[in-house]
């Protein structure tokens, strides 16, 4: 079991490719919803301001 995990001389190269591929994979995963979180709170903000403005011009 653990000869097949040494992978001879190439061992860092490989498992310094799978690190490097796994942490691409989750940055993949993960950005998109940190940017859709910024996305719908600024959206939010501007909502309410333009609703709060509304109001106030009515007043």
């Amino acid at each position: 079991m653990f000869e097949a995990l040494e992978m001879g001389k190439y061992a860092f190269y490989i498992w310094t490719s799978y690190g490097i591929a796994l942490v691409v994979l989750v940055a993949n995963v993960l950005i998109p919803f940190n940017h859709k979180r910024t996305l719908l709170r600024t959206l939010g903000r501007k909502v309410r301001r333009k609703r709060r403005d509304n109001h106030e011009s009515k007043a």
